[in-house]
């Protein structure tokens, strides 16, 4: 391993940290940096370069160069243990109680969230894997400060599958060479080196989505990722097994060369629905009314595009032998409003009811209580089969005008959904900056995804000119100063400390309104963290 003096240390070494942070581990960190580093900085430039191309005007298509893999005869490695039946999945982040809550929650699988539930405050990074150690060691536990006890069940649990941050963010208090790591390569590489063997011990596996994937060569990047670390660590090849959640407007063309890059690896892909319509309104968003989405909460599942979107991803996962995984169902049941409920769960039903029968093999949940919900949708379709891979939906074809037919879909652009877009962002960042990442706001669970589609859509109507009609019927142009006002209006109807929403205001209003896009909004809140 390479010696402890090359990986320095910034962020505070608290209680138990050490068990994380030992000089192994460390090594084992600094040598991913060295072996895979250039190449994430190469990826990420290729990212610009297409944007600049579109821009220009060139439009996604399916990649002629790669049409032999579209049409051979290949498939994927067969599922996994604890990986053959997903039918309900629940996600969220790492935090002790949460980690419990959904592990016990009769779920078959846990997303551990790394990322977008999870705001990466260096105690959330190192905490987060202590608590997945000591889940899978059967030892966490949990006192509330009101004295509430949290153990974990003495039967199955979900199985743990890790969402590490994407390719774009680095971790500033770790650093190699002066340079700080790739997130996604800490992530990955500390739950690896801690957890792969104790998941073989347990007759399971280090389990993985990949997330904010835009081709098939970054999916190649994580194989060869995957390939360095199983036999640096004496792991068998092809333990490893990762699902790509294919949330990205680029990836959508690129599903196939996605799973062939990783098909002894790979568990499958999902239709992350939230950072799809943000990706598309982020690569289209100075290009008029062609892809102008209406209000965020008016574009369902069944919006033309999306539709297109995700019968491809059922028809491409089965074609390869592959789990296709479905969308969130986002609500948090009310305790006080039996009302909000009945019509909200109607709507999980509906959604998870479409999924089940368009072929998906399970789907996510983001609260315990929609588990039921969703395991009795997928156990009228599946009844006493683990899936429905054998559903090849060979019936469905999608052309790359459907994939891009965003124009069609059906809503209105609102003042309304306007400052819903601002108070949900400023809500939502005054949470992030204080160190929390899954934030229940209106019955809905808010994540970096949605806070993306906020803050994208008021950029994109700001940019282009666009008029939002309004309760008197005249419509209202949205400016850079109504922006200013509605921010400011909303911010003063919100309970808590003034300072730290200002403070949100400040960094929403710096992504929503300026000149230049800025691709991630957790690139500049990260940097204003400790």
């Amino acid at each position: 391993m390479s010696p402890l003096a090359e990986v320095e240390v910034t962020g505070a070494r608290h209680d138990r940290y050490e068990e994380i942070l030992t000089p192994e581990a460390l090594g084992f960190l600094a040598e991913l940096h060295h072996a895979f580093e250039s190449r994430r900085r190469e990826l990420l430039a290729l990212r610009v370069e297409r944007e600049t191309a579109l821009a220009r005007g060139e439009l996604f298509d399916f990649l002629p160069g790669t049409a032999p893999i579209r049409d051979g005869e290949w498939r994927v490695a067969e599922p996994a243990p604890g990986l053959v039946d997903r039918r309900v999945e629940i996600t969220g982040p790492t935090d002790a109680k949460m980690t419990i809550n959904a592990l016990n929650s009769g779920a078959r699988v846990w997303l551990a969230d790394l990322e977008d539930a999870n705001t990466p405050a260096w105690e959330n990074v190192i905490e987060g894997q202590l608590n997945l150690r000591d889940a899978i060691d059967r030892t966490l536990v949990f006192t509330s400060p009101a004295g509430k006890r949290y153990t974990l069940d003495e039967g199955d649990l979900a199985t743990i599958v890790v969402r590490p941050r994407g390719w774009h963010l680095t971790e500033k208090h770790l650093l190699v060479d002066g340079e700080r790591l790739a997130g996604a390569l800490v992530d990955f590489g500390l739950y690896f080196f801690h957890c792969a063997r104790r998941q073989l011990d347990r007759g399971s596996g280090p389990y993985f989505y990949l997330p904010k994937l835009e081709s098939h060569l970054e999916a190649r990047l994580w194989n060869d990722v995957f390939l360095f670390a199983q036999e640096r660590l004496g792991i068998p090849r092809g333990t490893i097994r990762a699902t790509v959640l294919i949330e990205t407007f680029p990836a959508a063309f690129e599903m196939e060369e996605i799973l062939h890059e990783l098909r002894e690896h790979s568990a499958g892909l999902n239709a992350g629905r939230w950072d799809y319509m943000f990706s598309v309104v982020k690569k289209f968003r100075a290009r008029g009314t062609d892809f102008l989405l209406p209000d965020r909460n008016a574009v369902t599942m069944t919006a033309p595009f999306i539709r297109a979107y995700t019968e491809l991803l059922v028809r491409t996962c089965h074609k390869r032998g592959a789990h296709a995984i479905g969308g969130m169902a986002a609500f948090i049941p009310s305790r006080r409003d039996p009302r909000v409920n009945e019509t909200a769960l109607a709507k999980v039903r509906e959604d998870k009811t479409r999924e089940a029968g368009d072929g998906f093999d399970g789907s996510w949940v983001a609260h315990p209580d929609l588990v039921p919900i969703c395991r009795e949708v997928f156990d009228a379709q599946l009844g006493e089969r683990p899936h429905q891979l054998d559903r090849v939906r060979a019936e469905v074809t999608v052309t790359a005008a459907q994939l891009l037919d965003v124009r069609s879909t059906p809503g209105a652009r609102t003042e309304a959904g306007l400052r819903a877009n601002i108070s949900v962002g400023i809500q939502y960042l005054a949470s992030w900056m204080a160190g929390t990442g899954a934030v229940a706001i209106n019955n809905l669970m808010e994540d970096a995804a949605t806070a993306e589609i906020s803050r994208s859509q008021v950029w994109q109507w700001l940019h282009n000119n666009v008029t939002v009609d309004t309760d008197g019927g005249a419509g209202l142009r949205v400016t850079r100063e109504l922006v200013e006002r509605i921010a400011h209006e909303e911010t003063t109807k919100l309970d808590g400390d003034p300072a730290r929403y200002d403070a949100a205001r400040a960094l929403f209003l710096e992504v929503a309104v300026a000149d230049e896009f800025v691709d991630f909004l957790t690139l500049p809140a990260y940097e204003r963290m400790p």
